[in-house]
């Protein structure tokens, strides 16, 4: 279920055409058997109604559609267009606004969007034409992962859709806009719009769509991590789907039910609900689906101690590079074949898979970043045009009087103007040198004089603020302790002077191996504190990783001959049980004297047994 299902953005006004419309929502099934048969009797007459046959072919695309029949809704729109020509037709525009939410590959998309966007252009602005065609081409940007294009074009559709008229519109535009949003990681608005799409279908009587739409809530509530809830609303759209014999609707309910099962390690229930999907992907040669579920597969066989066949399954998964799966869904491939790699003891081929996953993993997140910045800027620059739009034209009108009365009082008030300039000029300055001063000393209150960065003090009330936005959001953050190797030597072999350059090294290179609200801050001597909000396990390991490689690379003097720099560290993760700081500072450090008791050069993480990338590092050194 790639996205939401809704039956036709364009309402029929034909009384023949409109009970099949709404029968797609009800029962796709026996809305295509009905059409088929109006079909084959038009095609059959000796003077057939072409705006008949269109209108047909409109609504057998929609029903191919809701059913994840891609192909066939778009073939039933390649025939349909044969018989709507007429670039202003709503069956025309209809049958468009369906083609778009059936483009997957680029090839379609960029086929779909020559008949799409010229058709768009000669739509009048904020038209039902305009806003359905317009939801059509936000889906296409959003799967060519263009999130600003297709934030500005859904967000303009959603307000334009709020006019009598424009209810189907609407709701289409809110679940589309839902699942964009999602991919955007704001889950609070995606699950609003989300929930707005349900109660239409819950009061429409669209069970259909109304499964699609649980669905798409469920993935939401995995993202966010809230497995039970998801999987309530995953069981809620199998159970509607199973009504109508929607056997892949079910087999995507059920692999992405076995996904939470697996976080909740309830593995034999999530074995038989992924090889019930496996099953039905099989036989439909839904291969990147199936590969899905196999990877899931193979990480309960390595929960379960069997790390041989665990890779196995992954070597099937990955036979071409993850070049025929999802970018993201590979990057954590790459990692769970390093585990059961390292499980295994090949730890020459876990350090490889590794690599490769850091690699992807860095790739996609740096993209992802700047994607999502891009679609917020446009978010916000849309929002304010549209919302603002019609109070502009007023403030203009009002600017213009206000500017006739304003260049009247303006030659009585020069005088006065020019006479206080300079107290005003004087006062500003007074203003801007008492709060320069009130910024250094706040400044100076705050930041470690050395390394620039957050001293002690600062640095734990930016922790505690990071764990009481966690306990609110009922999200993680994971707090390390970092600790420079052999410090002291090398401040007594090479002079204090060098410990400081070691020390301010440090800070500088740990720009880099950041997240943008990662905080780093001084704890004291050579250790540092690290606040990873809304992070889990694997990316405050991969973020650690990064800063022990980069902390490599800082050079000491001749006189430190056969030392490096390098650190250890250890990490605790904020859950329901560990709430207050000083017990995380407390479990990072006991992982931190592990990781120092180990050898140093390690990351460890409290209360884990699983092999870290440092060790699996060391152990291939070895």
């Amino acid at each position: 279920m790639h996205g939401p299902a809704q039956a036709a953005c364009l309402p029929s006004a034909d009384p023949a055409i409109r009970p099949l419309q709404d029968l797609v929502n009800q029962d796709a099934k026996a809305a295509l058997a009905k059409v088929k048969a109006l079909l084959d009797a038009q095609l059959a007459a000796a003077h057939p109604d072409g705006h008949r046959l269109a209108s047909l072919y409109d609504v057998q695309a929609q029903a191919y559609s809701i059913l994840e029949l891609e192909a066939d809704a778009r073939n039933s729109v390649a025939k349909g267009l044969q018989f709507a020509t007429d670039a202003q037709d709503p069956v025309r525009i209809d049958l468009l606004a369906t083609l778009a939410e059936n483009v997957y590959e680029q090839a379609d998309i960029d086929a779909a969007d020559q008949l799409i966007g010229p058709a768009h252009e000669l739509q009048s602005k904020g038209s039902l034409n305009d806003t359905c065609l317009l939801i059509g081409r936000g889906l296409m940007q959003f799967r060519e992962n263009r999130e600003d294009l297709a934030i500005a074009s859904l967000t303009q559709a959603y307000h334009d859709s709020r006019v009598s008229g424009f209810a189907e519109a609407r709701i289409l535009a809110a679940g589309s806009l839902s699942t964009v949003l999602r991919g955007m990681g704001d889950y609070a608005q995606s699950l609003t719009l989300n929930q707005e799409a349900i109660d239409w279908d819950a009061k429409h009587k669209a069970p259909l769509s109304l499964s699609v739409d649980r669905f798409l809530r469920g993935r939401i509530l995995l993202l966010m991590g809230k497995y039970q809830d998801a999987i309530d609303q995953f069981n809620e759209s199998g159970r509607i789907s199973a009504q109508f014999d929607d056997t892949q609707g079910v087999a995507f309910v059920d692999v992405r039910v076995c996904e939470a099962l697996i976080e909740l390690k309830q593995f034999n229930r999530a074995r038989a609900a992924c090889n019930s999907a496996l099953k039905v992907f099989t036989a439909t040669k839904y291969w990147d689906q199936a590969k899905d579920a196999k990877a899931l597969l193979a990480r309960i066989e390595l929960a379960q101690g069997n790390p041989e066949r665990a890779l196995t399954i992954f070597n099937e998964v990955l036979d071409h590079q993850g070049a025929d799966l999802m970018p993201t869904r590979v990057a954590q491939m790459y990692e769970w074949r390093a585990r059961t790699n390292a499980a295994l003891r090949n730890y020459r081929d876990a350090y490889l898979d590794l690599s490769e996953y850091l690699t992807r993993y860095t790739t996609i997140n740096d993209t992802d970043r700047s994607r999502k910045a891009s679609a917020l800027r446009a978010r916000f620059e849309t929002d304010r045009e549209i919302e603002r739009n019609a109070d502009l034209k007023r403030e203009l009108t009002e600017a213009e009087d206000r500017t006739a009365r304003q260049a009247k009082e303006l030659r009585w008030n020069m005088i006065i103007v020019v006479s206080g300039f300079l107290i005003i000029a004087i006062m500003v300055y007074f203003l801007i040198t008492n709060y320069r001063y009130r910024q250094q000393l706040v400044r100076l209150a705050s930041q470690d004089g050395l390394t620039g960065l957050p001293n002690r003090r600062r640095t734990a009330e930016l922790a505690n603020a990071a764990l009481a936005e966690a306990g609110e959001a009922d999200t993680t953050v994971a707090i390390a302790i970092i600790d420079m190797d052999h410090f002291k030597i090398i401040n007594d072999r090479c002079g204090h002077a060098t410990g400081d350059h070691v020390l301010k090294e440090f800070a500088r290179v740990s720009r880099g191996a950041l997240r943008p609200n990662d905080v780093l801050g001084r704890w004291g001597g050579e250790e540092f504190l690290l606040i990873m909000p809304d992070a889990t396990r694997e990316v405050a390991l991969a973020t650690l990783e990064r800063l022990r490689t980069l902390t490599f690379g800082i050079q000491l003097p001749p006189s430190a001959a056969g030392m490096r720099v390098s650190l250890s560290a250890g990490v605790a993760m904020h859950d329901r049980i560990v709430r207050s700081l000083d017990e995380l500072i407390a479990r990072a450090d006991s992982a931190l004297y592990t990781a120092k008791n180990d050898g140093r050069d390690l990351v460890r993480v409290a209360d884990e047994t699983f092999l870290s990338s440092t060790a699996i590092r060391r152990s291939s050194r070895q």
